[in-house]
């Protein structure tokens, strides 16, 4: 399989932001969670919670909805919820969305192993400072949190910065029908025998897509609605199941 080159640097890029990570217990999440009042401001690692797992062995899908739904409780933004929860080998992947508009919001992923080396690079793992775990709630790297124009995070010596007073526009020169067409010439290049779905998803700044390979959900990649950069979310693994929240 080719491999664009850039798609990789960005992945190390992406997924050095990811430092600042929000660890959550399965089933006790604490009424003083630093992000009850909706604002992600000014979080450092060390005020964050430690991973204190309440599962013993594999998370199911079951228990990543009670992570994602215990996380969407302490926003308290009542114009947010769940669309998507999709089950992968290496994590579950979370998308919210606002109840206003209907665009997604942002991305999120629970981790269900380690990822290996080889997919998040070292350069990353030494950005991790060890955050990765099993039960481990945290922003999806990549689009989610280079592109997104509302809910963009942002992480600079320890400090989380979440614009979630950013009114930003959702028109962006890129239509969604235009961002299907550079997903699926993304994969025509580099993935051939994918096929990239209609019904991307638009967040403040991008789209999200998903694509098949024989007919089966196979992966999904991101397009900038300014630019058409297209970045192929490489941190999942083997698809394995989804479910509709809402």
């Amino acid at each position: 399989m080719k491999v664009n080159p850039l798609a990789i640097l960005l992945l190390v890029i992406g997924v050095g932001s990811l430092v600042g990570v929000v660890a959550y217990s399965n089933y006790n999440v604490a009424s003083s969670a630093p992000y009850a009042n909706s604002n992600w401001q000014n979080q450092q690692a060390g005020s964050l919670y430690p991973l204190q797992s309440a599962v013993n062995g594999p998370i199911t899908l079951n228990q990543a909805e009670v992570i994602a739904q215990q996380f969407l409780v302490s926003l308290h933004n009542p114009n947010l919820a769940i669309a998507e929860i999709m089950e992968f080998q290496y994590n579950f992947y979370i998308q919210f969305y606002e109840k206003d508009t209907g665009l997604g919001a942002f991305e999120m992923l629970i981790w269900k192993q380690t990822p290996p080396s080889s997919m998040m690079g070292s350069y990353g793992y030494g950005m991790m400072g060890g955050y990765f775990g099993v039960g481990v709630l945290m922003p999806e790297p990549g689009p989610n949190m280079m592109w997104n124009t509302r809910y963009g995070m942002s992480r600079m010596m320890g400090e989380w910065n979440v614009n979630w007073g950013n009114q930003a526009s959702s028109t962006m020169p890129i239509p969604k029908d235009r961002a299907v067409q550079l997903a699926q010439a993304y994969l025509d290049t580099n993935l051939h025998g994918a096929v990239a779905e209609s019904d991307a998803t638009q967040f403040y700044g991008y789209y999200t897509v998903d694509f098949t390979m024989n007919g089966n959900t196979a992966g999904m990649l991101s397009v900038n609605g300014y630019t058409g950069q297209v970045w192929l979310h490489t941190w999942h693994g083997v698809f394995i199941q989804e479910t509709k929240v809402n």
